[in-house]
């Protein structure tokens, strides 16, 4: 590795708003479990299944149905 480098002429890289940015999340085991037999039957790694399921989640604009029972 050279002591200095010269980065006067470098680029801003053009792709860095389409890099993925790393989370922390808290999934149930049963969620990962899932995920996991998925990614055995497609030959995709678990997180890239959970993160094409969000992202289509988030494209199609799909609400998740909750009703809260009252106490």
């Amino acid at each position: 590795m050279r002591k200095e480098y010269d980065f006067s002429k470098a680029k801003p890289n053009p792709y860095a708003k389409r890099l993925k940015k790393a989370v922390t999340i808290r999934l149930e085991p049963d969620v990962i479990e899932y995920f996991k037999s998925l990614s055995v039957e497609t030959g995709i790694p678990y997180q890239n299944l959970i993160n094409l399921y969000l992202l289509d989640c988030a494209k199609e604009g799909r609400r998740l149905a909750l009703t809260w029972k009252k106490s």
